[in-house]
């Protein structure tokens, strides 16, 4: 499967303010604090962005938020249009139902990619059930837990100590002492705390 192995960094400088893509690092060692400009060479002449511009770069801060790329973003696009209601509304909604997302929301990781790998590695379960896919949707009153010897990791046990501090997602529920997250409804756009403008992303694609 195809993923972004580049530096993350340079997306956040690319898109001009942080994406939190590395966690607390983004807080404490944040490459934009020290480079704010845009990566590459500098340009010579001052360009005012165009609104085709502006609209592509909300996409790809959406895009570069969720870690998914072109060809996946397109289809949840298409799938938020078929559903009724507002289509950036149900967008936001889908990305957020994504697995890895969830696992990111329940606090079992600090960024997308980080809770990405733990399903990948197979340490996360479903329902019961082994679930190794991050785009897998979830949904309403889905159980998500570690898998048994997944819970005798190192990692594992420094997550039971600091899981306290982590703030949960309001359309989640966690047994913080057991480490099993539900989900108690789909997630709205209020939910998903987002500071993308869906609009100018349905805009983009409408063209």
């Amino acid at each position: 499967m195809a993923r972004y192995i580049a530096a993350v960094c340079r997306l956040c400088r690319r898109s001009g303010e942080k994406l939190m893509l590395k966690g607390s690092k983004c807080v404490t060692k944040c490459t934009l604090d020290k480079k704010p400009k845009p990566p590459g060479p500098p340009s010579k002449r001052r360009r005012r962005i165009s609104d085709r511009g502006e609209q592509l770069r909300e996409k790809q801060k959406v895009r570069y938020s969720y870690g998914v790329l072109e060809r996946q973003f397109r289809r949840f696009f298409a799938e938020a249009e078929r559903q009724s209601g507002i289509t950036g509304e149900n967008l936001l909604a889908l990305l957020e139902r994504r697995l890895d997302n969830v696992v990111y929301r329940l606090g079992f990781a600090d960024s997308r990619a980080q809770a990405r790998q733990l399903v990948q590695h197979g340490h996360i379960r479903l329902n019961g059930r082994k679930t190794d896919i991050p785009s897998c949707l979830v949904k309403e009153d889905d159980v998500i837990h570690w898998r048994e010897a997944s819970t005798r990791t190192e990692y594992y046990k420094q997550l039971l100590g600091s899981i306290e501090s982590k703030s949960i997602a309001v359309w989640l529920s966690l047994d913080k002492e057991k480490l099993v997250g539900r989900v108690l409804s789909l997630p709205t756009l209020d939910d998903t705390e987002a500071k993308f403008e869906v609009a100018v992303v349905v805009e983009y694609y409408s063209r």
